[in-house]
């Protein structure tokens, strides 16, 4: 699946491959299929964030976590 990440409020560090940046209110950002990517919230702020997957195939059993803090 890709993805297109839709930050609604507060602030988001993005990494995607080796690249890293910083998404505010209003902006987004697309994740091509098989992209390494990364979302998170490093401010004490909500952050509010819509994803939209597009692909045939939409199910989550299929990631592969390269770096997982939470031992999903």
């Amino acid at each position: 699946r890709s993805e297109h990440w839709i930050v609604v409020s507060g602030t988001a560090s993005v990494i995607r491959d080796v690249e890293t940046f910083t998404l505010k209110a209003n902006e987004s950002v697309y994740i091509h299929v098989k992209q390494k990517h990364r979302l998170a919230n490093d401010t004490n702020k909500p952050l509010t964030v819509i994803e939209v997957q597009t692909g045939e195939y939409l199910g989550e059993d299929d990631i592969i976590r390269f770096e997982d803090l939470y031992m999903r």
